[in-house]
């Protein structure tokens, strides 16, 4: 038996099988890259903040070139970092999956999570240098693990600074808190593959059979904060201006909580249904089966952004500054005095969402679709028929 040199040295080398690149694992491998820097990168949730956390890659791929990068984050958020080309190697918090970070050693941890959930995973590590967030071993309060986030820090503390001072975008502020040198702005970082790619066109064809533009309407949101999506009554509005014009599709988005609920806004409308309950890679694919995407401040407006389409973001009790639509869109903002807010339970008789025009939401979307219809009319000039009455809630 031959010894050979292996490169172990590689970026791909995993000492358990080859790596499918090229020929033998030794000098003559043309795919060969030298390990630079060891990074962790711990973003747990929520599902939409993971994905937006992916624009911090290419900054941290250019302060570390040729670094391996390993992202713990917690089921179901895997799914939105599957073949991302800047991580190397995908964990969540099962206990099999940290029984292996246990075994890794890194010289750079980021942080991005403000909670114990996340110190905790950064115990069952090492890493010489921690950016971010960090909790207090006493009393488990969060921290700044260094003074270039105090910033972001402050801004979770104080409502003012958050709601009315800062207008900076959450990636701006998550790269300067992180030390990823100076902000460019990087996008979201999502790659589809080829067979997803070759289903979402297939999807829009059956959904837009003549070439239509497609319109989708992302209509749910999770249930920490429920007031981010609109009323049934407001979305069958919406989707009534919308399938109003000629050379428009209109789609319905969610997931399988929504089913009931998107079941009675479409009822009786001329409106077409993505699938709901195949994970969070379908959603993609029926994201990027859309050319605008209509959604309040949720997973799925991320998705629109990563997937970079065009997108009508109405807010109602979160930031709108928080969000950047990297110029590809409009956001709606509801006319409640109280907003922001971020409550999680409300008790106002008028809600935040009761006070977005849903006349500036069909409008943003319609001049964001006009150039990818194939045909064009002028707005339907009589308000049409009586909405049928949306079915009863199931008991």
């Amino acid at each position: 038996m031959t010894n050979r040199a292996h490169r172990v040295d590689c970026r791909h080398f995993d000492g358990y099988k080859p790596c499918g690149r090229d020929g033998p694992c030794d000098s003559a491998c043309s795919s060969f890259e030298k390990v630079g820097a060891r990074i962790l990168v711990v973003h747990l949730e929520a599902l939409g903040a993971v994905l937006r956390s992916t624009a911090l890659l290419p900054a941290i791929k250019r302060r570390f070139p040729g670094s391996h990068v390993t992202w713990v984050t917690q089921a179901p958020a895997q799914a939105l970092l599957e073949g991302n080309p800047f991580v190397d190697r995908l964990l969540t918090t099962t206990s099999d999956d940290l029984l292996i970070l246990s075994a890794l050693e890194f010289d750079c941890a980021f942080v991005v999570d403000k909670s114990l959930k996340a110190a905790g995973v950064l115990r069952a590590t090492r890493a010489d240098l921690i950016f971010g967030f960090r909790a207090e071993p006493g009393t488990g309060a969060i921290l700044p693990a260094t003074p270039a986030a105090q910033e972001l820090w402050e801004i979770g503390l104080d409502d003012r600074l958050k709601f009315f001072e800062n207008r900076k975008a959450e990636t701006q502020l998550a790269c300067e808190a992180l030390e990823l040198g100076p902000w460019r702005r990087d996008e979201y970082v999502l790659r589809l593959s080829a067979p997803e790619r070759a289903a979402s066109a297939a999807r829009r064809a059956r959904l837009a059979p003549a070439g239509e533009a497609v319109i989708g309407i992302n209509t749910g949101c999770s249930a920490q904060i429920p007031y981010k999506k609109l009323t049934v009554e407001a979305h069958r509005e919406l989707v009534t201006r919308l399938s109003r014009r000629s050379g428009i599709r209109v789609a319905l988005l969610g997931g399988a909580e929504d089913r009931e609920r998107n079941e009675r806004i479409g009822y009786g409308l001329d409106v077409a249904h993505t699938p709901f309950d195949r994970g969070l890679r379908d959603g993609l694919i029926s994201v990027e089966a859309c050319d605008v995407v209509v959604s309040g401040d949720s997973l799925g407006l991320h998705m629109a952004i990563a997937l970079r389409k065009q997108v009508v973001a109405w807010f109602g009790p979160t930031c709108e500054q928080e969000i950047d639509l990297y110029g590809r869109g409009a956001k709606v903002l509801t006319k409640a005095p109280c907003s922001p807010c971020w409550k999680r339970s409300c008790a106002r008789e008028t809600m935040c969402y009761d006070l977005v025009s849903i006349e500036d939401v069909a409008a943003g979307a319609l001049r964001l679709a006009m150039p990818f219809a194939q045909r064009k009319s002028p707005p339907c000039p009589s308000p049409g028929p009586p909405l049928p009455s949306p079915p009863p809630t199931s008991p």
